[in-house]
């Protein structure tokens, strides 16, 4: 990769880097199945030699959103009942009838990939689009994927429901345990910036995918999980992940829903975790840090002029002090400027129902063999049927937009139902 980035753990064949994994469902909370039908978190710590750089990701390849201003709206949709504490599958598809750009992301979700068997049966996408950057400052778009190795298996509603609430979580323990690692291919995609610039989707919609067709896999590496945590709190659960933590040849992209959680992230895990998170050893970088943070809550984890922490007579830059060792930005790896060239990079999506929204949609389906379509349209209809009649008829209407077929069986369904 070293014609496409500086980052130094993508420049040698064979290189090794340590990688801490955790996974999740998204909306649930602590007492959630592992079996929920719900995106998985796919969230990868790379502790490399310039500091870690964290993958951020989903076992999907696109998300409900493209624009962070609907983000709140949609995870309140999705959790419990205010008034009940209990799930509310009408108040989902309310909100995915007023954001016909869910609708991608709704049929995977509903389709026989929504509930897999286990954390090393699914893939992982960054989902995002991401920017490579070269030592000539030239760079290039790119999305992360992670094919299993281990094969797809997924479960149906009713295994779910007979399937013990933590297998997935045990299941994914006890094969570390027993020496049988689970491991992923590591790929990307990639596109240049004059591609960008024409292609006929907008290539930062986190609701749409890059054709392979156009933009193929490229095979970059290996990840592996080779070990289990030995204190679940202090490394799972004060784990903190962000996609602002990045490293020189690496950076972020004109995705709207992107540079919500470039904020938003580091924001939660001040509120969950601390202001010092990023000294807790699970978050720490393995090799020397440079910065001018001293105070705030739990300072000094990472102890003060250690071997982790270099530190400068001052706590602010710029300053007079750099001859004397205080830390300085290298100019060697400043990102090249990002462009602004397009009104959709820099204003809000437009909200008006277009048929972008229904194309990959209605693409994914007609892919469908018999069986996974079958499955499909029950799953979508036994959670339909409890929605309002208003909310009804907007999501076959956008059904039917995406395929007449599509809206046709989920109609017949509910009629039996």
């Amino acid at each position: 990769m070293k014609n496409k980035t500086i980052a130094s753990f993508l420049q040698t064949v064979g290189q090794q880097t340590e990688v801490f994994a955790r996974f999740s469902t998204v909306g649930g909370g602590q007492d959630s199945s592992d079996y929920a039908r719900d995106p998985r978190g796919f969230a990868l710590k790379f502790y490399t030699g310039e500091g870690n750089y964290d993958m951020v990701g989903n076992n999907t390849p696109v998300f409900f959103l493209r624009d962070g201003i609907n983000f709140p709206d949609f995870i309140h949709s999705q959790k419990k009942n205010p008034k009940t504490n209990l799930p509310d599958p009408a108040a989902m598809f309310e909100f995915w009838a007023n954001h016909p750009q869910s609708l991608h992301q709704v049929t995977i979700l509903m389709s026989d990939r929504g509930i897999p068997a286990s954390y090393r049966y699914m893939h992982g996408f960054s989902s995002h689009t991401f920017s490579f950057w070269n030592d000539q400052g030239k760079r290039t778009w790119f999305k992360w994927h992670f094919k299993t190795n281990q094969g797809i298996k997924n479960l149906t509603n009713k295994q779910a429901a007979t399937t013990c609430p933590f297998g997935a979580q045990e299941d994914l323990v006890n094969a570390i345990e027993r020496g049988d690692f689970p491991s992923w291919t590591t790929k990307v995609q990639m596109m240049s910036e004059e591609e960008a610039k024409d292609y006929k989707i907008n290539p930062f919609d986190l609701t749409k995918v890059w054709p392979h067709s156009n933009f193929p896999l490229i095979e970059v590496g290996q990840l592996e999980l080779n070990r289990n945590v030995d204190n679940y709190f202090s490394e799972t659960e004060q784990a903190c992940f962000s996609p602002s933590n990045l490293v020189p040849g690496i950076g972020t992209s004109p995705d709207k829903m992107l540079q919500a959680r470039l904020m938003a992230y580091p924001d939660a895990h001040r509120y969950r975790v601390g202001a010092n998170a990023n000294q807790l050893p699970v978050n720490a970088a393995k090799y020397p840090v440079n910065h001018y943070q001293r105070d705030g809550k739990m300072a000094g984890m990472c102890p003060e002029g250690g071997e982790n922490v270099q530190t400068s007579k001052v706590n602010f830059y710029p300053n007079d002090q750099i001859n004397e060792g205080a830390p300085a930005p290298l100019p060697t790896i400043a990102e090249p400027p990002m462009p602004v060239e397009q009104d959709a990079w820099i204003n809000r999506f437009d909200t008006v129902n277009t048929q972008d929204y229904y194309q990959q949609t209605g693409d994914l389906f007609r892919l469908m063999n018999e069986s996974q379509k079958s499955q499909l349209t029950t799953t979508i209809a036994e959670g339909l049927i409890q929605a309002k009649s208003e909310v009804q008829k907007a999501m076959l209407e956008q059904f039917s937009n995406a395929d007449i077929d599509y809206a046709q069986r989920i109609k017949v369904i509910m009629k039996n139902l």
